[in-house]
């Protein structure tokens, strides 16, 4: 059985990252006789700076991509509706805010040490897409730790600290370095990117050469 290293390049704010892991999923659950999988996720921010509460994501990705409102909310649309067919919510896309992730990702590598970093991922993607909640805001953050079983305080300790802001910077550094500059990005066996939120039929193929060369 060959095994792949999956390097995920990701932002919790990033709904294209959220869809293009659960097309991962059923791509990995496709070849789980053939093959075995372990996953890790590095941190991107798409909003960097942590100054002012954010603003309604609609005029924000519309001034970003220069297309009307009205177009942002019709790809939006689509979006909830490919996430949806996934099992993911998205029930509230289109009501969220724009949001620095820092924290969020700090505590996903705290997560990692306890062996949680996926579900700290999906709690936070969940409280994002699907309830629109501020996660930048610790209490938002506390809760998703508390709903996959971590312990709040020892989060909150982090959130207080400095903890794991220097490991946040190095990886988004890493693999800026690299050539990284949209997510999701997939780094398979340190070796190949796969850009984009593929389709699970393209990441098996993928994954079979891959193997097949290793």
């Amino acid at each position: 059985m060959s095994s792949l290293e999956i390097d995920i390049v990701s932002d919790i704010a990033c709904p294209w990252c959220a869809i293009g892991y659960a097309r991962l999923e059923k791509a990995m659950e496709a070849l789980k006789d053939e093959m075995s999988f372990s996953v890790e996720w590095h941190a991107f921010e798409l909003n960097p700076d942590p100054s002012g509460d954010g603003e309604p994501i609609l005029p924000a990705l519309s001034r970003k991509y220069g297309r009307s409102e009205d177009e942002m909310r019709a790809s939006q649309a689509q979006m909830i509706e490919i996430a949806t067919g996934l099992g993911l919510n998205f029930e509230k896309l289109q009501e969220r805010y724009t949001r620095n992730t820092f924290d969020a990702h700090r505590l996903v590598k705290w997560a990692g040490e306890q062996g949680k970093q996926t579900a700290m991922k999906m709690a936070f993607f969940e409280a994002y897409f699907g309830r629109a909640e501020n996660i930048s805001n610790p209490d938002v953050l506390i809760q998703c730790v508390e709903a996959i079983g971590l312990d709040g305080d020892k989060a909150r300790e982090v959130l207080a600290s400095d903890q794991y802001a220097d490991t946040v910077r190095q990886d988004e550094a890493q693999y800026q370095q690299a050539g990284v500059s949209a997510v999701p990005a997939f780094i398979i066996n340190q070796k190949y990117l796969i850009s984009g939120a593929q389709e699970p039929e393209t990441l098996i193929k993928a994954f079979q050469e891959i193997a097949e060369s290793a």
